[in-house]
């Protein structure tokens, strides 16, 4: 049955960011509990290998994330699923709604609901997602062993993502929408010396094609010539930009004009009570470490606040 619960701190997410806040509080001895809509390290389980966090020269992403929650959690926090559907500002207390029915009632609440892949919005995207469509190189590629694949995108995550599928995909083709890429220089020069991944500039998607089976190829057009074309492949992965997930918390005012959310440096709302951290937030970098530090940050306001009350 639904019932009514009561935390000092509810945690709108359990990636990084949520999981170091969820540190900080318990730590100074306050209830805290994270609700996320999956388990625990967000897209921390999506990534194969890590090499940009401090402390590890290498760590899987499934790893860091487990070690992230033991930390998060020895404490006291308390971890809990379901998906927020709206939050209420009451004053000196905030209502929290679940799918589940269930209601939380904190003196505080932590935004930590990160950001969803943007798609590309073109013909046969949906119809075959799950059917060679992807968003997650780690999560699908072993269905793609020895096969031709397309990742569209320019940036740290196509390269990244298209390098991982080399492991297991004959070719991989970057189809890349401008004329050069934006991923880190490192990444340029390791995408550079891999004899199975190529770069195709200028391009974009207009459609994926099938069959009643999977993605067949991809109909493209060439940005600087007008012309069109068509690549067979056998799956296409995508990584074109992000999106706040912050739709539960249109009510409250605190967001921009492109949906996040806007905080100050010590990452409060316009509303005492309601902070946010990493990649929900308006913010110029979305890393881990970033979702880190401004959960560290959160964590040593939210007791402030809370202490403020009393």
């Amino acid at each position: 049955m639904a019932e009514e619960k009561h935390y000092d701190v509810v945690v709108i997410g359990a990636g990084p960011g949520g999981l170091t806040t969820a540190m900080y509080a318990s730590r100074a001895n306050l209830s805290v509990v994270m609700l996320d809509r999956g388990i625990y390290g967000g897209n921390l389980n999506n990534t194969a290998t890590i090499e940009n966090y401090t402390g590890f020269k290498s760590v899987k992403g499934p790893d860091l994330a487990k070690d992230m929650y033991e930390g998060a959690t020895q404490f006291g926090a308390e971890y809990a699923y379901g998906t927020v559907t709206k939050v209420e500002d009451q004053g000196a207390t905030k209502k929290i709604t679940t799918d589940m029915g269930d209601t939380y009632i904190a003196k505080a609440v932590v935004i930590a609901t990160g950001s969803g892949q943007r798609h590309l919005d073109v013909p046969g995207e949906d119809e075959f997602a799950g059917r060679g469509v992807s968003y997650c190189a780690v999560c699908d590629g072993a269905f793609f062993k020895g096969l031709n694949l397309a990742v569209v995108g320019g940036g740290d995550s196509a390269v990244e993502e298209g390098l991982y599928l080399t492991q297991l995909a004959k070719k991989v083709t970057v189809l890349v929408r401008g004329d050069h890429l934006r991923a880190q220089p490192m990444l340029q020069d390791e995408a550079a010396q891999n004899d199975k991944l190529e770069f195709v500039y200028n391009t974009s998607v207009t459609e994926i094609t099938g069959d009643d089976v999977k993605v067949r190829g991809v109909k493209t057009h060439n940005n600087q010539t007008g012309e069109d074309g068509e690549m067979p492949v056998d799956g296409i992965f995508i990584y074109v930009g992000s999106y706040p997930m912050t739709a539960p918390f249109a009510n409250l005012g605190i967001l921009d004009d492109q949906g996040w959310v806007k905080t100050d440096n010590e990452m409060k709302t316009s509303i005492p009570g309601i902070f946010a951290i990493g990649d929900v937030r308006e913010t110029p970098l979305r890393q881990i470490a970033t979702a880190v530090g401004d959960g560290a940050i959160a964590g040593q306001q939210v007791y402030k606040y809370i202490s403020s009350l009393n």
